[in-house]
């Protein structure tokens, strides 16, 4: 009863049912959110807290920004499911918030389409060289499965593309970037999608910052080549898979395509099956399938032919399930 009382006080006031209202559509900054609302940020800020202190907000550090967005748990989500439909969201204020909040989005794409001229220059080096991404991704889905997923966890999330690919068969979707850019478009681009249960945040392959034993799918897609440390980035996805999850990596075969190293900053290039299988046997984690897909037709006859290789693997039963990941 105290939690319901305290949540039902934090929520009973215009500004901050207004930005409950908007957080049910995107995540947001407080200066967004002071944008959309005309409001000053030390006004926001209180409200803001106040609804963190009610469980009903999650606040979460990325650099100079704070992005707010609703709390994931049980409680805060039937409170909002219970209120949602009792607001009045033809009012004019509120219409006039989802105008602001679509232009604020408008902005984000604008910026987010700066960084996708980035990835289309290193997929126009690749085209025709490596097999076609919707054949990467139909052989993803095949190598899941359809079950339902609690938690996916992806690493590296760039685009956010993989949050896109699995969306209909998770409860929740989690995007890990480090490159700050690169949050920005996969934002916009699960905006646009429409993708409420999917967020990003900043953060490394290193250092997930997520509860041990708690993710249904972790997801390495196009990560590991960038890395120093493949290895311990396994590592620590494998302490984050619970009992019966499950790691898909992504990657290219060993190659010998320099440029990538050169101009795209590739630290890798390719790995065999032999070392991922043992990177992954070390972090308690045994490889249950892997597949090899090739270029149908290369565009031209002496360019080397990139094979993209996708390991499954899942907990093996000699792990220790008690371990915490490295600091």
């Amino acid at each position: 009863m105290d939690a319901l009382i305290h949540s039902m006080k934090a929520a009973g006031e215009p500004t901050r049912l207004r930005i409950l209202l908007l957080l049910d559509r995107s995540e947001l900054t407080v200066s967004e959110i002071c944008r959309i609302l005309g409001q000053s940020q030390p006004r926001i800020s209180r409200h803001l807290k106040l609804l963190c202190d009610a469980g009903l907000l999650v606040r979460r550090a990325e650099g100079t920004n704070a992005f707010y967005r609703h709390a994931p748990e049980p409680f805060a989500r039937q409170f909002f499911g219970a209120i949602r439909p009792l607001a009045d969201v033809d009012s004019e204020v509120v219409v006039r918030d989802r105008q602001q909040l679509a232009q604020v989005r408008a902005d984000r794409a604008e910026l987010a389409a700066r960084s996708f001229a980035k990835v289309a220059e290193e997929a126009a080096l690749l085209e025709g060289r490596k097999a076609p991404a919707d054949d990467v991704e139909r052989a993803m889905l095949d190598a899941v499965g359809d079950r339902p997923i609690n938690l996916l966890l992806d690493i590296g999330t760039g685009t956010g593309r993989v949050l896109e690919l699995f969306a209909p068969q998770i409860e929740t979707g989690i995007g890990i970037e480090l490159n700050r850019e690169m949050l920005n478009l996969a934002r916009s681009q699960l905006d646009a999608a429409g993708l409420d249960h999917c967020s990003v945040r900043y953060g490394n392959a290193y250092n997930l910052e997520i509860g041990t034993g708690t993710v249904g799918l972790a997801v390495l897609h196009d990560v590991l080549h960038y890395l120093d440390e493949p290895a311990r980035a396994i590592e620590q996805a494998s302490h984050a898979l619970d009992i019966d999850g499950r790691l898909l990596i992504v990657d290219f075969s060993a190659h010998k395509i320099e440029d990538l190293r050169a101009d795209h900053a590739h630290r890798r290039l390719g790995f065999t099956d032999a070392e991922v299988i043992e990177w992954c046997e070390t972090a308690g984690l045994t490889v249950v399938s892997l597949s090899h897909l090739t270029p149908p037709h290369p565009i031209r006859i002496d360019d080397e032919q990139l094979t993209v290789t996708i390991w499954k693997a899942g907990r093996s039963p000699t792990a220790l399930r008690s371990t915490e990941p490295n600091p």
